[in-house]
């Protein structure tokens, strides 16, 4: 990237739920960049409006079309333009679309910033009194195959609890395979509709009934029983 170059990308954090969850920080910059890579133009036109911000220009940066929006993003910034990147909820990259964008504009040595705001992860694992010593993230499963095997077993194995996303259409089987790899009975949290109206934390085993599915799902999975008795 020419050393003239002054644009930057700024990866804006979206609320999870609740629109008024929006981050001064986030606010600031969604007012202020030039072009916004959004998951969902049409989400994140909602969410502006919500809000009251007059949207920039957009284009969908999806995964799927993610690495053939690198060449564009390094573009804009040669041409000093200032580029949001949004995901449809939390913070790009982390389980979303993003990381592509940033290993690009970080290879070609273009300064990448952050307007951070609330997380799922943070949510829950902040009111369980059992993650004291640390847990892993694993971000949304593998749908099927060996993958997804190797990451139900890893996750059985594991001292740490393990923090995973599921969609509401997988939650169920993801549930079933869990508890068949790790026993009904090991402790588990089932969060829905973080931040919403009908947000609900389930805090019980992995048989624990989740009341039908609905909206995106946080499940956090407790370390197996180690020999010091945890």
């Amino acid at each position: 990237m020419s050393a003239h170059a002054h644009g930057v990308l700024v990866l804006i954090a979206t609320p999870i739920g609740d629109p008024n969850d929006l981050t001064p920080s986030a606010r600031h910059e969604l007012g202020r960049v030039d072009v916004l890579a959004c998951e969902d133009t049409r989400r994140t036109r909602r969410l502006l409006a919500a809000v009251d911000i007059t949207a920039p220009r957009l284009r969908s940066v999806r995964r799927e079309n993610e690495a053939s929006a690198v060449p564009w993003v390094l573009r804009q910034l040669e041409a000093g333009l200032r580029v949001g990147l949004v995901s449809d909820a939390g913070l790009p990259g982390i389980s979303d679309p993003g990381q592509r964008l940033v290993a690009g504009v970080r290879a070609a040595g273009g300064e990448v910033r952050v307007a951070a705001g609330r997380s799922a992860v943070s949510e829950v694992v902040a009111r369980l009194p059992w993650v004291d010593a640390g847990f892993v993230m694993e971000g949304f499963p593998p749908r099927s195959g060996a993958a997804r095997g190797r990451v139900i077993e890893a996750i059985a194995r594991r001292a740490l609890p393990t923090v995973l996303f599921e969609s509401p259409r997988r939650v169920e089987a993801t549930l079933r395979d869990l508890a068949d790899a790790c026993g009904p009975d090991r402790r588990a949290v089932i969060a829905k509709e973080l931040t919403k109206t009908h947000e609900r934390i389930i805090l019980g085993t992995l048989r624990s009934p989740i009341g039908g599915p609905r909206g995106e799902y946080v499940l956090v999975v407790d370390g197996a029983v180690t020999t010091t008795g945890r």
